[in-house]
């Protein structure tokens, strides 16, 4: 098995994640017992309650502590991945596994993290729009005229090879839906989501992120963990200018998926509250590729007992 690790991000939270996991497996209690005391406040409460765990400032740390919570509780089970993946937020989940970043670290960042995105979204409303299609270079032309004209929409999630999400003011969007629709782009769905994440929108939180991140050391990695932002591989040198540019960046999860398989990857294993990037990776790999994700108790079982399984074979 070459494994490669995907974490999930902002939008796969939901309320009572994690809580039979919390429940039942003492090193993932420990792991958000820990992160509780970094932020200040309960994070598996803050995971059952609906209306906080909607909110980008609650939700964030939510997801980044369940995602890490998740490899503790696996331990030795978990071979070490060839390389990992995490969809923006979930950088820094993959970051914090591949040893680039502590965990402790990892929580206080993000914590900060998330208030700046929810104060600045909050202060620049914006709209999120998922086009469906493998043309998507019509997009990317249709939004570079109305950008042209002073529209402020932009790409911001290249997802898989026919999803690529846009986002910018509600009514710029709007009317890129209108142009798109006219062009022949047959299926578009709006996202619901507080903000446009990954556009200039959010210029604001990423200066903020990035007087944050002054001073933060970063160590080296256990395996390659590949950005969003570039479609390459992190190293130490590139980790502060990457995080502060993925805020307002547009994600490039299909080209860095891609690359993971290039490198040989052929299982995937996502770890979080969903299984959207793993239904990601359908759409993008052969169907030879396996694919897993752990969101609950009963996957947790399932997936540990595979890769022990696994394990023992390669012996």
């Amino acid at each position: 098995m070459k494994l490669g690790i995907l974490f999930s991000g902002q939008g796969a939270q939901k309320a009572g994640m994690g809580s039979d996991l919390y429940q039942s497996l003492p090193a993932y209690k420990e792991t958000v017992d820990k992160a509780s005391e970094i932020v200040g406040y309960n994070i598996q409460e803050v995971a059952s309650d609906e209306t906080k765990i909607s909110q980008t400032a609650y939700a964030q740390p939510a997801i980044l502590t369940m995602s890490h919570a998740i490899i503790s509780a696996l331990g030795d089970a978990l071979p070490v991945p060839v390389a990992g993946l995490g969809l923006s937020l979930g950088e820094y989940s993959a970051l914090t596994a591949s040893g680039a970043l502590t965990f402790d670290q990892a929580v206080a960042i993000i914590k900060d993290r998330g208030a700046y995105m929810q104060t600045v979204g909050d202060a620049n409303p914006g709209k999120m729009v998922a086009v469906m299609g493998d043309d998507q270079k019509l997009v990317e032309n249709v939004l570079a005229t109305l950008q042209s004209e002073g529209k402020k929409v932009y790409p911001a999630n290249y997802n898989t090879f026919a999803q690529l999400v846009i986002g910018g003011v509600a009514a710029d969007v709007d009317l890129a839906v209108e142009k798109l629709t006219e062009a022949g782009i047959q299926r578009m769905v709006e996202l619901p989501v507080s903000g446009a994440f990954h556009t200039p929108l959010l210029k604001d939180a990423a200066t903020q992120l990035a007087t944050r991140l002054t001073g933060e050391k970063f160590n080296s990695f256990k395996y390659p963990v590949y950005s969003n932002t570039t479609g390459d591989i992190f190293t130490q040198d590139t980790l502060y200018d990457t995080l502060t540019q993925q805020i307002i960046s547009p994600t490039y999860f299909a080209q860095a998926v891609q690359n993971m398989l290039d490198l040989g990857v052929d299982t995937f294993l996502e770890v979080g509250p969903s299984e959207t990037l793993v239904k990601f990776v359908k759409k993008i790999a052969p169907k030879s590729v396996k694919r897993y994700a752990i969101t609950d108790l009963e996957s947790f079982n399932t997936v540990r007992d595979m890769l022990i399984a696994e394990g023992e074979e390669t012996k």
